[in-house]
């Protein structure tokens, strides 16, 4: 039987979604880590492989929250397909990125500290709820401001901020009523 679109947003808005901001706050804690022990070129590796390797933590993860990405029998749903569309997005956006990185290497947790936190926009609008808003704009509106506050802490304050803006959207994930 196949389901209408309104069924399968439904079903997929009443996921936890725990398991790829779970990875996200991971990753973006070891880069602030690593700006605070490791020297930058360490550091710059640091943000490139861990960011790169969220989705595959986020599925590693998700066995243990009880997502399960992986799971073959799970019924295909379109919104996947859409939430994926933006994970690819995201990688896409390393092609803005890398240019202003080999000019300014200080623009790499800025630019992929923004570019890669906007895929939450279309994830808000796909579970009709407002914490993906929450976590693109604020993750902006923070990363620039300090970006331009903190020149000389880039590769800590920003990292550390993103893990922040993460722990609030998991609670709010965690605490979001879900529909019927």
């Amino acid at each position: 039987m196949q389901r209408t679109l309104e069924e399968q947003r439904i079903e997929f808005t009443n996921r936890k979604f725990l398991a790829t901001p779970l990875a996200g706050l991971i990753v973006w804690l070891i880069v602030g880590i690593a700006g605070l022990i490791l020297p930058v070129t360490a550091t710059v590796w640091v943000l490139f492989i861990g960011t790169g390797s969220i989705v595959y933590l986020g599925m590693f993860i998700s066995k243990f929250t009880g997502e399960n990405f992986m799971d073959k029998n799970k019924p295909k749903n379109t919104f996947d397909k859409l939430f994926l569309s933006g994970v690819g997005q995201a990688v896409l956006v390393y092609s803005i990125a890398i240019p202003f990185f080999i000019l300014d290497y200080s623009s790499l947790p800025m630019t992929v500290g923004i570019l890669t936190g906007l895929m939450w926009m279309p994830f808000s609008w796909i579970i009709q709820h407002w914490v993906g808003f929450f976590h693109a704009i604020a993750r902006t509106v923070l990363v620039l401001l300090l970006w331009y506050v903190l020149p000389e802490h880039r590769f800590i304050a920003i990292p550390f901020v993103i893990v922040l803006i993460y722990i609030v959207t998991i609670l709010i994930l965690k605490n979001r009523k879900t529909e019927e």
